[in-house]
């Protein structure tokens, strides 16, 4: 397993409640997950401990994709969410564990994200700025407060 981890912090002005539905909703997940310039297809996902789920993202410029599922191994709603990586490439060995914090502040959420095994082919610094992207379209999700009337 690869030592190669990121580690992202972000402070939301949106609830835990809010931020957490982005992780776990797979419509919400699809549109921010992806860094730019991916789509991201939910084919499965199952949100409980033992739970799974499979994705793939494609690159919108060359219409390549790349699929991975994993498993959700802890859940505190609102509050904690853990779970399993694995690319289905077999030039991406390895499984990855990503933790998310979500803690209630003053002003919305802080949020601290973990991800660890990343695969020693993948730039560190590449994973990084992906994250980085995918959290910026997380905000422009859950910070608006729109109104339905």
């Amino acid at each position: 397993m690869s030592d190669n981890k990121v580690s992202l912090h972000r402070v939301i002005k949106a609830s835990p409640e809010k931020v957490y539905r982005a992780f776990t909703e797979a419509l919400a997940i699809a549109s921010w997950l992806p860094p730019y310039g991916f789509l991201c297809t939910v084919h499965d996902m199952d949100v409980h401990v033992g739970g799974t789920f499979k994705m793939s993202f494609q690159n919108f410029t060359t219409g390549n994709s790349h699929s991975f599922g994993g498993e959700y191994l802890e859940i505190k709603a609102n509050e904690f969410l853990k779970y399993t990586d694995k690319f289905d490439d077999p030039n991406l060995p390895g499984v990855m564990t990503t933790s998310i914090w979500f803690q209630k502040t003053s002003v919305g959420t802080e949020l601290k994200v973990l991800q660890e095994g990343i695969p020693s082919v993948i730039p560190v610094e590449m994973c990084y700025l992906g994250w980085q992207e995918s959290l910026e379209k997380l905000i422009k999700l859950v910070e608006p407060e729109i109104p339905d009337a």
